[in-house]
């Protein structure tokens, strides 16, 4: 039986959205149960045999700062949802909540895996091949260093090696050019970095890749800092609902188009359904000791179940041990690279502490 532990109040319509989510799950997923956790007022009228309610008193706002949602609210449902994968009572927690305060919070109580700097939040976007690319970080780290990349390479072949139950995934570096000359010294670093790992057996690394590149599917895997990662993950999404609505407006001007459209139909609804970004919907925090995935914040019922399903899936397939693992495999890379010095010549910052300041 795996069993997730789910945030019920966060995101931007919590319950209305949440629950109908979870009883969709669970009717799909037998070998599945859920810890509901949130206001018990909330969720009281939520009845099925394999749901658990599990009380939270706060709840995180999208608008709370780190800060208030790591030392003000220390029983919001979303760090009790985390708690429950620290004390073992889930295999992984899901929430759409504030970004920021889950992985904050995940951090925290969780702690990062022996050899991991910072978490990295990776999800899919759908490529030109029929399947997806996973991208990561997506907003987790904005100044990354190349050992940072490095690092972010070895987590997501791990996810990968669960999503595609392919062993070798190929890793992208995000450029602004194929060849290795081209980039900053940060990313020319970790290119360098990234190759030593493929010539020890750690990655596959394809070598640099461009943004199109994300949509094209050329590799399995593309490696960017959380700055470029959210503005192409935004991209993306707008890039999608910009076509939707083309398509909608077009073939609705005249009898020609509507006719046009009629006969376009099965071709339209394949291309809306490769393009929905729903589908794809559920990032992992990666790096943690027990796993996290985060739902967009305005996911609607559909969109919310795949969230549910990518924890389960992560869950049922180890992602934690093989993440782990590769991690372990990796040491004598990641010691070979220099952690404790920023790649582009600058003193490093010191380390964020777990908390923030008074």
């Amino acid at each position: 039986m795996i069993t997730l532990a789910v945030d019920c109040m966060g995101g931007d319509h919590g319950p209305g959205v949440i629950l109908p989510a979870c009883r969709e799950f669970l009717d799909k997923h037998p070998d599945a149960s859920l810890l509901l956790v949130g206001l018990p007022a909330s969720l009281q009228a939520f009845r099925h045999p394999r749901a658990l309610v599990v009380a939270a008193t706060e709840v995180i706002s999208m608008d709370d700062t780190v800060e208030v949602a790591l030392r003000r609210k220390k029983d919001s449902s979303m760090r009790v949802a985390i708690n429950q994968v620290k004390d073992a009572q889930a295999q992984a927690a899901v929430s759409a909540g504030n970004t920021g305060a889950l992985m904050a919070i995940a951090r925290y109580v969780l702690k990062t895996v022996e050899g991991i700097d910072r978490p990295a939040i990776a999800t899919q976007l759908p490529n030109a091949q029929g399947g997806a690319t996973t991208v990561l970080d997506l907003g987790a780290n904005v100044d990354c260093s190349a050992e940072h990349l490095l690092q972010f390479a070895v987590m997501g072949s791990a996810l990968v090696s669960v999503l595609k139950n392919d062993d070798n995934p190929s890793v992208g570096l995000l450029n602004i050019g194929e060849e290795v000359i081209k980039g900053s010294e940060v990313i020319k670093k970790a290119g360098e970095l990234l190759r030593s790992a493929s010539n020890s057996g750690d990655l596959n690394f394809y070598g640099n890749v461009e943004g199109d590149d994300i949509f094209r599917g050329t590799v399995d895997i593309v490696v960017c800092d959380g700055f470029v990662g959210n503005v192409a993950l935004k991209t993306s999404e707008g890039l999608a609902l910009m076509i939707v609505n083309f398509l909608k407006q077009e073939f609705s001007r005249n009898i020609a188009t509507r006719l046009a459209a009629i006969v376009a139909y099965p071709v339209l609804k394949a291309l809306k359904s490769r393009m929905d970004h729903r589908r794809y919907n559920g990032a992992a925090l990666l790096g943690l000791r027990g796993l996290v995935f985060k739902s967009h914040g305005s996911a609607d019922a559909f969109a919310f179940e795949q969230a549910l399903s990518r924890a389960y899936d992560a869950s049922r397939n180890k992602l934690l041990d093989r993440v782990q693992a590769r991690i372990a495999h990796a040491a004598p890379v990641f010691a070979g690279s220099d952690p404790a010095s920023s790649s582009d010549g600058v003193a490093p910052r010191p380390p964020t502490s777990d908390l923030p300041p008074r």
